[in-house]
């Protein structure tokens, strides 16, 4: 399984950029986002930006890897780390939904 990191750029260097997560400060390349502005966020995989992201989606990912993180160690209560997922069904993205039935 894939897991990406929500990081907010701090400077850009380049083809590269220091940036921030709870786990510290790394330099991630960005030649497939491109140039941002400090303060945007990117979802990191492996030391590459590979999307950006806005700050919602950031802080749903960094909870959401919080959570897994306690659970690893055994934890409780971390069910308000995944408040968008609480009383209610996930749904599929739509790329993974079957197509519509044509209509006859």
């Amino acid at each position: 399984m894939c897991v990406g990191v929500p990081m907010q750029v701090v400077e850009m260097r380049g083809a590269t950029a220091v940036c921030a997560a709870r786990s510290g400060m790394r330099e991630i390349d960005m030649c497939l986002v491109g140039n941002v502005d400090p303060g945007c966020w990117v979802m990191t995989f492996l030391g590459a930006a590979r999307e950006i992201i806005d700050e919602a989606t950031a802080r749903r990912a960094a909870d959401a890897l919080q959570a897994v993180e306690m659970a690893a160690r055994g934890e409780a209560g971390f069910e308000h780390l995944f408040a968008d997922l609480i009383d209610r069904e996930p749904q599929l993205p739509d790329f993974l939904r079957p197509p519509a039935e044509p209509k006859t």
